[in-house]
């Protein structure tokens, strides 16, 4: 949010992590991650680590640990449900922990989100569905099971 104009991460610079996230798609994000090239400074993030499985989790662990010495200058981000923090990854990776707050107000975040979320000429495009034109929405109910 320093650089409004700064374009948002893109497919390659984010792992959704689920419990149906293979080693693979692990494997793949940290050597983009952690594997020098001339890309520029990217910041990687890996969101719900702590879904992964037990198995996929120890793969990365050794994978993490044996890509970490071909580069000291890797940036790399590790969001996880503090709710499961004593899974395996939070657990392995606790000692570079850092409990984020928002530095930001709730309208200023919302703000910079749509000004890259908004699409700027609605021809016949799902965005028409959102407010606002925006490509992006999340709907939610508090009743489980009506149709959402």
């Amino acid at each position: 949010m320093n650089s409004p104009n700064q374009p948002l991460p893109t497919f390659d610079e984010v792992l959704l992590c689920t419990p149906q996230t293979t080693d693979e798609q692990v494997g793949l994000f940290l050597r983009r991650c952690l594997i020098p090239c001339s890309e520029g400074e990217k910041i990687y993030t890996m969101l719900f680590a702590d879904e992964l499985s037990y198995d996929v989790s120890c793969r990365a662990e050794k994978l993490f640990q044996h890509l970490q010495h071909y580069s000291s200058s890797y940036r790399l981000v590790i969001l996880c449900n503090c709710e499961r923090e004593h899974s395996y990854i939070p657990s392995v990776f606790s000692q570079y922990k850092v409990h984020m707050i928002p530095q930001r107000p709730l309208v200023e975040i919302q703000r910079y989100l749509q000004h890259h979320y908004r699409v700027t000429q609605p021809s016949s495009s799902a965005a028409s569905v959102f407010k606002d034109n925006m490509c992006v929405g999340i709907v939610s109910s508090k009743r489980a099971g009506v149709g959402k």
